[in-house]
C-alpha cells in the first residue's frame, strides 16, 4: 500500500487515469493538456504531479519546481472521504466554498463552468479512489 500522491501513488492514479474514458477520453475530445498537482494544506508544495497530455496521463512524479496549472489541496481525511465515495457537483461546490478543497493554482470556476471539463474533473475523485493508499 502506498501513501496518498506518494510516487507509487501517482504512478497507479495515471494508469487508473488513462483506464477511464469517462476522464481520459473525454479531456482527449477537448485537447486538454495541464500538470496538475495534489497535495495537503498545510504543505508548502503538492507531494505528487500528474502531466496531462491531449488527456492521456503521461508522467506521474513529485513536485520539483515544475509549474502548474493546477495545485489542489485538501486535508487526507476529505481525500479519502471523495475517494470512497465520490463527489459530485453540489459536494465539489460545498467543498470548496467551506475551504475543504483549495485551488492553489487553476481557475475553478471557468472549469466547473465548461461542460466539458466539469464531468471529467468529478470523476477524477472516483478514479482517484481506485489506488490503494
Amino acid at each position: 500500500m502506498a501513501d496518498m500522491f506518494s510516487p507509487e501513488w501517482m504512478l497507479a492514479f495515471m494508469t487508473e487515469w488513462n483506464n477511464e474514458p469517462e476522464l481520459s477520453d473525454a479531456l482527449a475530445k477537448i485537447d486538454f493538456t495541464s500538470t496538475i498537482g495534489y497535495g495537503f494544506p498545510d504543505q508548502e508544495n503538492p507531494s505528487g504531479v500528474l502531466v496531462i497530455e491531449n488527456g492521456k496521463a503521461v508522467r506521474a512524479e513529485p513536485f520539483n519546481g515544475q509549474p502548474l496549472n493546477w495545485d489542489m489541496r485538501a486535508k487526507p481525511d476529505n481525500w479519502q472521504k471523495w475517494f470512497n465515495e465520490g463527489i459530485g457537483m453540489a459536494g465539489l461546490g460545498m467543498a470548496t466554498v467551506s475551504g475543504k478543497l483549495k485551488f492553489k493554482v487553476g481557475n475553478y470556476s471557468a472549469m466547473i463552468k465548461d461542460p466539458r471539463m466539469a464531468p471529467p474533473f468529478i470523476k477524477s475523485f472516483s478514479v482517484m479512489g481506485r489506488v490503494k493508499a
